[in-house]
């Protein structure tokens, strides 16, 4: 957590992941970031995985640097409150991010209402079609080469990666819209879909182009590395560790820890093969496979471990996410710098990550908890519309704003 952005205010109607982590990263960066829901919560306000209290992880997780509005959304006047906290004048103001698909929130008419209004609007597909990160990996291809060589059908990806993807490059592409408005006085609607962000990607990493340019597509490879020398290795304690030779110093780092240079050596030459280079490692991939796999296989992990860190090689022991949370410094109970343990309320006590970067010699802000839905109404409608108590008591009267503190 830094204190960068502090003076940016950002309105978030939000589900799922990629918009909610868009406005967690501004958060973790020091903007004020106002998390708009129905009285009741969102519809990811409840997904799994849930904490022992009831609370979501999952929710928490993506909104913990946020303030949180209740608003009865069902009603033209909880719709106009939403549409003035978007529109609210005021220093670094007029930012709203969504993914949701209702009327009330098209951007001709916030824009009828802020003119500079920077807007970011994050679909499934840029034509307005409905999908997931899930449907647009499916999509994508990449399914097809996940899992094992000779998988009898597609294997998905735990992680949703497009989506991490789509909310990183939508805080990006808000900041650019910001820097512009800065410079010209003009505002901005972005318009982010899930399939851009996953195809441009796939563009830049080779997947697609390789398939224009030659005509071909990459194999099915199991856990061989594309393109170079990496693969997994079972010890002979039944442990497995994933090994990866990129660069000439992985290769000769490998090297020296097995001390195998005359077996590689008998290898390529008998391939007429040039191991130093990257794509002939990838081409002899096989047959180095099956020296360092033997190597591993007469020796414990601990052995293993030791001979590739004397020599430097790029390695990791494979684990569980059980055995990275018991193992890692992350997770303990001091937190590394990135992490911290904190309590959220409702959800539970768990270790909370600030942003990821670290900025040598500058102090890091405490990692906040997840507001309970509804927490932030009253201290977010006097100071962005600067309503008095008996308004906002009123509007409590009548069922327009959640009750004080509402629970999540």
């Amino acid at each position: 957590m830094y204190d960068f952005l502090s003076g940016l205010r950002i309105v978030e109607c939000s589900a799922f992941v990629a918009a909610p982590l868009c406005g967690n990263v501004f958060g973790q960066y020091g903007a004020t970031v106002i998390r708009i829901d129905p009285l009741q919560g969102g519809i990811d306000s409840r997904r799994w995985p849930l904490g022992e209290e009831g609370g979501s992880l999952y929710w928490a997780g993506l909104n913990n640097t946020k303030k949180s509005v209740c608003l009865d959304l069902s009603r033209p006047e909880g719709r106009a409150l939403a549409l003035r906290l978007i529109t609210a004048p005021g220093p670094g103001s007029g930012i709203f991010s969504t993914n949701l698909r209702a009327s009330w929130l098209r951007h001709d008419a916030l824009v009828a209402l802020r003119p500079d209004l920077i807007m970011l609007s994050i679909l499934g597909h840029a034509d307005g079609r409905s999908a997931v990160d899930y449907t647009v990996n499916a999509e994508t291809g990449i399914p097809c080469l996940t899992g094992g060589q000779g998988a009898a059908a597609p294997v998905n990806h735990s992680l949703p990666a497009w989506d991490i993807a789509t909310g990183l490059q939508g805080a990006v592409a808000l900041l650019a819209a910001l820097r512009r408005r800065d410079a010209t006085g003009q505002g901005s609607h972005i318009q982010l879909s899930l399939a851009d962000v996953a195809y441009s990607a796939l563009a830049q990493l080779g997947y697609t182009s390789e398939v224009q340019a030659t005509g071909r597509a990459r194999p099915v490879l199991g856990n061989h590395v594309y393109g170079a020398f990496g693969h997994d290795f079972a010890t002979a304690d039944g442990q497995r560790v994933m090994v990866a030779a990129i660069s000439a110093h992985q290769w000769t780092s490998l090297v020296r820890a097995t001390g195998l240079d005359a077996d590689f050596a008998q290898a390529a030459q008998a391939q007429q093969l040039d191991f130093s280079r990257e794509g002939d490692r990838y081409r002899g991939r096989e047959a180095i496979a099956r020296i360092v796999g033997g190597w591993c296989t007469a020796r414990p992990l601990a052995d293993v471990a030791q001979a590739f860190d004397a020599a430097g090689v790029c390695w990791s022991a494979y684990r569980s996410v059980e055995q990275a949370v018991a193992e890692d410094a992350r997770f303990t109970p001091q937190g590394d710098g990135v992490f911290a343990p904190v309590a959220h309320p409702g959800v539970g006590r768990f270790s909370t990550p600030g942003t990821a970067a670290r900025f040598a010699g500058v102090a890091r802000l405490p990692v906040p908890a997840a507001p309970q839905l509804g927490r932030d109404t009253d201290e977010v409608l006097r100071g962005t519309l600067g309503m008095d108590t008996g308004e906002i008591a009123s509007l409590r009267q009548r069922g327009l704003i959640g009750p004080v503190n509402a629970a999540a």
